[in-house]
């Protein structure tokens, strides 16, 4: 019997290049991702970079319905971004993408590779805003998302019109 899909959230950022198409592409190719069943996207918001110098970023949350395992998925996730060039030079480097696995279904995960839910998903306007669009009442981290947002009011960022 196969079994049923869980909903997975993950971040999708850049700074480098047409950030927007490159969102655009990436969400498209995760819908043609075999074991992806579903791909619904927050909105478009640009953020100033967090605890790095560069040009703003381009943000989204996805709401990402899914067979494959979160492991399996942080390989797609990787994959995507070392097709588009990500480089890694040093932390918090400008980037072509970066997408993060936010959380999946309600599984908590602290594996070499992957810590869900994301450690720091609560401490990011440009993660909580677009996850609280495509999820409202969606709880991080046993608080409603609202209640984290209230703590980040001093980061700037504004959503995209479009």
């Amino acid at each position: 019997m196969p079994q049923p899909p869980v909903r997975a959230y993950v971040g999708l950022g850049a700074n480098l290049g047409d950030s927007a198409a490159t969102l655009r592409q990436v969400l498209a190719q995760l819908q043609a991702t075999p074991g992806i069943r579903t791909v619904t996207a927050s909105p478009f918001y640009r953020s100033a970079p967090v605890d790095a110098a560069g040009p703003d970023f381009v943000n989204a949350v996805a709401a990402v319905d899914t067979v494959l395992a979160p492991l399996d998925l942080l390989d797609v996730l990787q994959a995507l971004e070392n097709q588009h060039g990500r480089q890694r030079p040093y932390r918090n480097a400008p980037r072509t993408l970066d997408l993060d696995l936010l959380l999946y279904g309600d599984t908590r995960l602290d594996h070499e590779r992957l810590i869900l839910p994301h450690p720091r998903l609560h401490l990011r306007a440009f993660v909580l805003l677009p996850l609280r669009d495509l999820a409202p009442g969606i709880p991080v981290l046993g608080k409603p998302v609202d209640a984290w947002i209230d703590a980040i009011h001093d980061q700037p960022i504004e959503r995209i019109a479009g």
